[in-house]
């Protein structure tokens, strides 16, 4: 009996589609299902959780667009949150724009403000690249705890309820309306990068990460991918920003702090550099841990009472261990495991 050797294609069309096989359309069949019946299944409380991971997974791909498809390291992710966020909850709040505009503008501001801070990685790379980002973050963050205006000398601004063409989101029924609204968000997000690398432009992204030099001698631009990589993956990060605003009805700095950085850039290490699943699957394992912690510990709070009284030390260490684990034993992630095993599974009984 013959087996197949590989995926051939007979046309252009063929090549450039997303899935290609029939066990890849099954998967995405089952997890549109899955997506789809998680509201009838889940409580509140995980449903909340599911929101956060859908908020983050926009904002993680956003990042990943620019450390691992350019090449380009930031540590400013947390205050780009902060200026989509914010902007976002001003306009709609005081301004009375409407929600999808504020959003919209959120998203211009922050890709504004993203190209303009990444105008350093003209010059810098690596090590300096990352100080001069985490200077970003730290600027945007004295701005929005000094400047009073933004928070009228509250200190905070309350975002209103989220209304859209007249519908507004039901309190009894709010992290089920809010899911909808996340999950339809997030998937059109996860769609355009997976696109955006099919373009010229996200192949000279991918061209000045692997060798700028060279890139540059085959014709790209790289003030203008550099500055382009900033501006897109920042306007990503900002739309995530806004929608948190929205979602938490609440915008203060405390959110957007640099462990926030730091938790958006161990997500796509643990998810895997370089791949918009491996931004998704971060952003989820990122976010469950925590819970799923939380939980375990409540569980066994008779047997093993100091995982109570020390649970934010043992999120820490965890955290870290996590992120130490997947550096040593697989740098490239979950995609990368999730990988192997869709391998293993079609090449069984072969070991290859």
């Amino acid at each position: 009996m013959a087996t197949s050797t590989g995926i051939y294609h007979r046309n252009y069309a063929a090549e450039l589609r997303l899935r290609h096989t029939k066990a890849e359309k099954a998967r995405l069949a089952l997890m549109a299902v899955l997506l789809l019946s998680l509201p009838y299944i889940l409580n509140v409380y995980w449903l909340g959780i599911v929101n956060t991971i859908l908020i983050a997974v926009v904002g993680a791909v956003g990042l990943n667009i620019l450390v691992g498809y350019t090449g380009q390291i930031s540590l400013g992710q947390g205050g780009f949150l902060a200026v989509g966020a914010y902007t976002s909850g001003i306009l709609a709040t005081r301004s009375g724009l409407p929600v999808p505009l504020a959003i919209l503008a959120a998203v211009l501001v922050t890709a504004g403000v993203g190209a303009f801070f990444g105008l350093p990685a003209l010059r810098l790379k690596g090590l300096y690249l990352a100080i001069a980002t985490l200077a970003s973050q730290e600027i945007i963050l004295f701005v929005v705890r000094r400047w009073t205006w933004l928070t009228e000398g509250k200190g905070y601004v309350e975002v209103h309820r989220l209304e859209l063409f007249g519908w507004r989101v039901d309190r009894t029924m709010f992290e089920v309306q809010w899911y909808w609204i996340l999950l339809v968000v997030a998937a059109l997000a996860v769609y355009a990068a997976r696109n955006l690398f099919r373009t010229s432009l996200g192949r000279s992204f991918m061209a000045v990460r692997d060798q700028d030099i060279a890139a540059e001698a085959i014709g790209v631009n790289l003030t203008r991918a550099k500055v382009t990589a900033f501006a897109v993956s920042s306007g990503f990060v900002g739309l995530a920003g806004a929608l948190l605003a929205h979602y938490t009805e609440t915008v203060t700095w405390e959110r957007f702090t640099l462990d926030v950085s730091v938790l958006y850039l161990a997500m796509i290490i643990v998810g895997g550099l370089g791949r918009v699943a491996g931004s998704v699957y971060g952003a989820a394992f990122m976010m469950l841990l925590p819970a799923v912690l939380t939980e375990v510990a409540q569980r066994l709070s008779t047997v093993a009472p100091f995982l109570v009284e020390q649970l934010p030390a043992v999120k820490n260490a965890t955290f870290g261990l996590a992120i130490i684990a997947f550096l040593l034993i697989e740098p490239r992630g979950l995609d990368r495991i999730w990988t192997r095993i869709k391998d293993y599974v079609r090449c069984w009984p072969f070991r290859y």
